[in-house]
């Protein structure tokens, strides 16, 4: 589900009828709040994961701000879950650091950065977040979802040039970790 100023997109098999009813009064934040996630779970057997804060920044012409290696095949656990929700994965190590490219919702190029607690608050963050605008294919824009709550995080993508446009969820089946 993704919300954006004015509009929701509820993007599951549920009746309009049933929908309306959650939005009837016009307050477009219904579909995002605890009561109805939790009866859309319930609705369709899933299971809704954070609500998301969603980012997106054009792309930069160049090499990226910071030296990558490529990762072929990684196990680490940010390569493994993109790898769940996203095709054409593609990843790079900084230091103990990892930054994630790859085809999320709609096709549109999602990235996802890790900076291990070892190298943070040394603005390696916003330095991965800028080097995925370097790197995604056709001159496309680049989205990433980000925890609310994790505020480092945020202030990273924010600093890098990225800019809010809404926020969403995903639901998965239940045994999906």
């Amino acid at each position: 589900m993704t919300s954006f100023p004015g509009y929701v997109v509820v993007a599951a098999d549920v009746d309009r009828p049933w929908l309306d009813s959650w939005t009837r009064d016009g307050d477009l934040g219904a579909p995002l709040s605890p009561p109805f996630l939790c009866a859309l779970e319930e609705r369709l057997r899933l299971v809704a994961g954070s609500i998301d804060a969603v980012v997106v920044a054009p792309p930069l012409a160049g090499d990226p701000p910071v030296e990558l290696t490529p990762i072929d095949n990684g196990t680490h656990p940010r390569i493994v879950r993109a790898r769940r929700f996203r095709t054409e994965v593609r990843a790079w190590t900084c230091g103990p650091s990892v930054l994630v490219v790859g085809r999320g919702l709609g096709g549109r190029w999602e990235a996802a950065i890790e900076v291990d607690g070892s190298a943070r608050n040394r603005g390696l963050g916003r330095s991965l977040a800028l080097a995925a605008r370097h790197l995604v294919p056709d001159g496309r824009p680049v989205w990433a979802q980000v925890a609310p709550g994790n505020a480092a995080s945020l202030r990273a993508f924010l600093a890098a040039g990225y800019l809010p446009v809404g926020a969403e969820v995903l639901l998965t089946p239940p045994a999906y970790p």
